[in-house]
């Protein structure tokens, strides 16, 4: 499983529908409102043989009242 971390800036408003959706889809591991320039703060676990992007596109973006994402790769370095 790939550990990935997304941020999300959602549309003036739209904070709790987005939060909805996601919690709706099941696909996150946890999931925290946030302060500074992002809204959300979303740890998810992608398949080893599922494309990332495709992922994310898929289950994420199609979310309406999602404005921007940041996407952090974790790496195992230890």
């Amino acid at each position: 499983m790939n550990c990935v971390f997304v941020q999300i800036r959602c549309k003036p408003g739209r904070s709790l529908k987005v939060v909805k959706a996601i919690t709706l889809k099941e696909i996150h591991s946890e999931l925290y409102s946030t302060s500074g320039d992002f809204d959300l703060f979303l740890k998810l676990y992608i398949p080893e043989n599922v494309d990332i992007s495709t992922y994310i596109n898929d289950n994420l973006l199609s979310i309406k009242g999602i404005k921007r994402t940041l996407t952090t790769l974790t790496f195992k370095a230890f």
